[in-house]
């Protein structure tokens, strides 16, 4: 009979133990400072970049003109020792990613890089007078333009196809 008596006071040790750390793990929870919130990404002034890049480019560099201030610029570069790519981010009014990419590399390596593994549709759409071609499949979704001289253009995202377009269609290119 002792031995089921300290078989008692082993489990409820056990139980003891187990509220103590239940316990300790919910004052930890409430206590300790948690943010569920994404954080708030800053815009960018791509103003300079984008002046060096047409200058600097062998094409005409896209960028938008006329996006309302609901469009956040993000992140920008030039980088003239990689195939003179130009790379310019925001997030749209929805908060999904938009991409405006161009290069000189070769046309299908690097729209395979910019829309992360898209692959050509048979859909394209006219926008502001070009023919774009609608790309799925990758992370992202993508149009593409391949009408500028010397450069492929790529505007991809995790935004919608209506909001790719709006970008799109906003995009002035321009040689300096």
């Amino acid at each position: 009979m002792a031995s089921s008596n300290g078989k008692q006071k082993s489990v409820s040790s056990i139980i003891l133990s187990l509220a103590v750390i239940v316990l300790a793990a919910a004052v930890v929870y409430l206590f300790v400072p948690h943010d569920d919130h994404a954080p708030d990404i800053k815009r960018v002034d791509y103003r300079v970049e984008l002046l060096t890049a047409r200058r600097a480019a062998p094409y005409a560099v896209a960028a938008p003109e006329g996006l309302p201030d609901t469009w956040k610029a993000t992140s920008v570069r030039y980088q003239a020792d990689q195939d003179d790519r130009w790379h310019l981010g925001f997030l749209d009014p929805e908060g999904q990613y938009v991409a405006v990419e161009q290069s000189t590399q070769k046309r299908d390596d690097f729209i395979a890089d910019a829309s992360q593994g898209a692959h050509a549709t048979k859909v394209t759409q006219q926008i502001d007078g070009r023919t774009w071609t609608r790309y799925t499949g990758g992370r992202y979704d993508a149009l593409v333009w391949d009408g500028a001289k010397g450069s492929t253009t790529v505007v991809a995202g995790t935004a919608s196809f209506d909001q790719l377009a709006k970008m799109a269609q906003a995009l002035e290119l321009k040689k300096s």
